[in-house]
């Protein structure tokens, strides 16, 4: 969501942009009530709501609502019915809403959005049908008929805290980005936690752990991984984690077998309760095999994803492997 509307706030910086926004769905679709994309002035397309000929018949209407500025709703028919104008065969509907943001208001409350997402904060976003109403953010709860507005409380990415500054760190950042993670970054060390080896991270805190806990506190979806270069690192970094006031969602500590349960004895020892430490995912990340910094970065970014999709880390394949179809198959 946040690289959404920071595509969005790139393209009002040169001109006026549609913003086409999922608002209904029923039956089988390819992307979820709230999936969006972006069309800037120049007719390019950021992100997507399904592709194919569906999200092509969005890309045409959007042209006109980008000239000519009138809101309107588009329907795509999924049913894949015959003797119908269909968009693909998935099986469902699909209702998405098109409006043209301009202008410097335009401009302010995508600033609004952003600076309450980056900090780890959510915010409702009300966009009316009326056509002449403007979209705005509602501080509190608000109860509005869906059929005059679409409500949504946009949620911050969330936040991966790389305590670290290492090589697996550094890949580790590249991947995080790329799965919809904003990056924060921990480390003592100015040579390592800077710019030039994180483009990606959006904080680097090159401080100590203490400080950086506080300067996430805001932060209600809060993911952490240590690959520090020793389990003194760890144990400082675990002993503030394990105490926020909202715990985090994941927290994956790189190591061997033994580094990790040297931990969790000295853990132990401050009178941490042994319940805490099961929440840790340690060693970090899936078992592929990975070997070099990239591919340790894979296997923490695939392990994120589970926790943050839900799944179960088997191959995808092993149903119809070792199901009824592969032995038909072998027939």
């Amino acid at each position: 969501m946040t690289t959404c509307f920071q595509q969005l706030a790139q393209a009002l910086s040169y001109g006026p942009a549609v913003l086409a926004t999922v608002t209904a769905t029923r039956g089988s679709v390819p992307r979820e009530v709230g999936a969006r994309l972006v069309v800037d002035a120049k007719g390019q397309a950021f992100h997507t709501i399904g592709g194919g000929a569906g999200e092509a018949k969005v890309l045409h209407q959007a042209q006109a609502v980008l000239h000519t500025g009138e809101k309107q709703f588009v329907d795509i028919d999924l049913s894949g019915a015959p003797q119908r104008q269909t968009q693909g065969v998935c099986g469902g509907h699909m209702r998405v809403w098109l409006e043209r943001w301009q202008g410097e208001a335009a401009r302010a409350l995508v600033q609004s959005i952003l600076q309450r997402l980056q900090a780890g904060q959510a915010v409702t976003l009300v966009t009316p049908f009326d056509r002449a109403a403007e979209p705005y953010l509602a501080e509190d709860t608000v109860q509005i008929d869906p059929a005059t507005a679409y409500v949504e409380t946009l949620q911050p990415s969330p936040t991966l805290l790389i305590v670290g500054a290492g090589h697996v760190g550094i890949q580790l950042a590249k991947v995080a980005d790329l799965i919809g993670f904003q990056v924060a970054v921990q480390d003592d060390r100015p040579d390592w936690a800077n710019a030039n080896y994180y483009p990606q991270a959006s904080q680097i805190l090159a401080q100590p752990m203490a400080e950086a806990i506080a300067a996430l506190a805001q932060h209600q979806n809060l993911y952490a991984a240590l690959v520090t270069r020793g389990y003194t690192y760890d144990l400082e970094a675990l002993r503030y984690l394990l105490q926020r006031p909202t715990p985090c969602r994941y927290i994956g500590m790189i190591g061997s077998e033994k580094r990790v349960r040297q931990v969790y004895q000295a853990i132990e020892q401050t009178g941490m309760a042994r319940e805490a430490l099961a929440t840790i995912y340690g060693p970090i990340g899936l078992d592929i095999g990975a070997q070099t910094p990239e591919e340790i970065a894979i296997s923490i970014g695939a392990e994120l994803i589970l926790v943050r999709r839900g799944g179960t880390g088997r191959p995808l394949s092993e149903r119809l492997r070792h199901g009824p179809l592969s032995i038909g198959c072998l027939e």
